[in-house]
């Protein structure tokens, strides 16, 4: 296929998961409430934590900033898989094997789990086992691939090791584990949602929690003024809204993968798949009503940083043009995770002093299972004060080998990109074009500006109102992404992913500047 004559590099993303189910219509907060357990954010894990904590007859509400299930859950490649990259030798070598073992045991209970609660409902969400696959096209990856067989075996993982992979890709070395598996998200989580409403957990859309305070109970401020009261708090947020004590903004940062579905004239063969090296490439089917279609996965980079976002698009459709006869991409859409300094998800209590506040957040690119450990995990510590994997995810743990230089590389970066756009020179005679966005300079002000298809020009103010980063324009998505904690906007200022809690606002009346740029440029 022609990158040049995509057409659907030129229209706005979709995800698969979001085109092929209804939207959802919860309603907004709309009174102060009183609860035993309230959810922040109402993705994978924290409807996974609502369903299983209704079980313990405590009163629930979740909130969501938007729609449920619409964010990071919706944009996944939605593979329930304990291959976590090459995850296990490192985890022996920096943590030991009891702590090793512990992650190992929470992921491969998560994957016979979910499969266990879709057979309990029934429910219909495209559930089909698979092996997951990891290949090496370079040599000094071969013998980490060794290594992690024989780890993950010690753990007690079906793993093999595969000398070919199925695609004309040489490779130096594989490793197969058996017993996973891939299903539709959205589905499987929206009959969940269903399910728990049923029984008597609140849901609320379009109810952002702006303010959280810490008292005798804890209330949660929405943007709207509603307050929640409750005992417990679980902030499942994605990237967490809350930061004033955990000053969990230094120990994350963000990153942005790329997804296609193409139709390839040929069957694909099966499995799921992903390679050992940067950049990144992963592989998996895709069953819809419409034939069948095959997930093309990576290019991932740290979110707000690069400056053509569509070219990683086009690189993916170069390399599937390698493997396939590529006939068509009907979808394509990005996703956005949250990654730890040490690799390892925080789940558990949001500080050790503070046991009513709980906190799941950093799954890296791994949401699928560690969504079902973190709902295992915040249950155990709300009904019974432990779990028997609480230590390896802790996130107050202080055993991160490594993870100092980690600290220092990620937050130096944060500092570079905070100040680079208040001190960098803009361009001068800017031209913004239908369906382009820039940033422009008028009185030593900074402006982002979006044209749309129809001419309609939005201007913003291009400081991101977290923490006072300047964002970057993203053409692939057409967005203004933060480089420093991943806060993403729309070309209107309308927030896309946190943390941020305030929308950005234009610098200038919009006619004002319409005649600024008709003058100046």
């Amino acid at each position: 296929m022609n990158k040049e004559d995509l057409k659907s590099l030129n229209q706005l993303p979709q995800s698969y998961w979001l085109a092929s189910t209804d939207p959802t219509d919860y309603s907004s907060l709309s009174e102060d409430i009183s609860v035993d357990i309230a959810i922040i954010g109402a993705g994978m894990a924290g409807i996974l934590c609502a369903y299983l904590l209704h079980k313990e007859n405590l009163s629930m509400a979740v909130l969501d900033a938007g729609k449920i299930l619409g964010g990071t859950t919706s944009h996944t490649t939605a593979k329930i898989t304990s291959q976590h990259g090459l995850i296990y030798d490192k985890l022996k070598k920096q943590m030991g094997f009891d702590l090793a073992k512990q992650y190992a045991d929470a992921n491969e209970n998560a994957i016979k789990q979910i499969k266990d609660i879709i057979d309990q409902h029934h429910i219909d969400c495209d559930y089909s086992p698979q092996s997951a696959y990891i290949y090496a096209e370079d040599e000094n990856n071969a013998e980490k691939i060794e290594d992690e067989v024989k780890t993950a075996s010690e753990l007690g993982i079906k793993a093999s090791f595969i000398d070919e992979i199925p695609f004309p890709i040489s490779i130096k070395a594989g490793m197969k584990f058996d017993n996973q598996a891939q299903f539709h998200p959205r589905k499987f989580l929206l009959r969940l949602a269903e399910i728990i409403g049923n029984e008597g957990v609140r849901i609320y859309e379009n109810s952002r929690a702006v303010d959280l305070e810490d008292g005798e109970k804890i209330t949660i401020t929405t943007e709207q003024g509603k307050k929640v009261t409750a005992n417990k708090v679980i902030i499942a947020s994605h990237y967490p809204f809350y930061n004033k004590p955990g000053m969990y903004f230094s120990r994350i940062y963000t990153e942005r993968t790329y997804i296609l579905a193409i139709a390839a004239k040929e069957k694909y063969p099966g499995g799921m798949y992903i390679n050992a090296e940067n950049p990144s490439r992963s592989l998996r089917e895709l069953d819809t009503k419409d034939g069948q279609l095959i997930l093309v996965v990576g290019e991932n980079h740290k979110t707000g940083q690069g400056r053509d976002m569509a070219n990683h698009y086009r690189n993916l459709i170069d390399f599937a043009d390698r493997i396939f006869t590529v006939e068509d991409i009907p979808y394509r859409w990005s996703t956005q995770d949250c990654m730890t300094l040490d690799g390892i998800p925080y789940i558990g209590y949001y500080k050790q002093d503070t046991p009513d506040i709980l906190i799941a957040t950093g799954f890296q690119k791994w949401g699928m299972t560690n969504s079902m450990v973190a709902a295992n995990i915040i249950r155990d510590l709300i009904t019974d004060g432990s779990s028997q994997w609480q230590d390896v995810y802790n996130p107050s743990r202080k055993n991160i080998i490594g993870a100092a230089k980690t600290f220092i590389v990620e937050n130096v970066d944060v500092a570079k990109h905070l100040i680079s756009g208040k001190i960098s020179p803009l361009p001068e005679n800017v031209e913004v074009s239908p369906g382009e966005g820039k940033v422009f300079e008028h009185d030593g002000e900074r402006i982002g500006a979006y044209r749309d298809e129809q001419g309609k020009l939005f201007l913003v103010n291009t400081t991101c109102t977290h923490m006072g980063c300047e964002l970057n324009w993203n053409s692939a998505e057409r967005s203004w992404d933060c480089p420093c904690h991943g806060s993403r906007f729309t070309f209107s200022g309308n927030i896309i992913d946190g943390p941020a809690v305030s929308p950005l606002t234009a610098e200038n009346d919009v006619n004002t500047v319409e005649k600024i740029i008709k003058d100046e440029f």
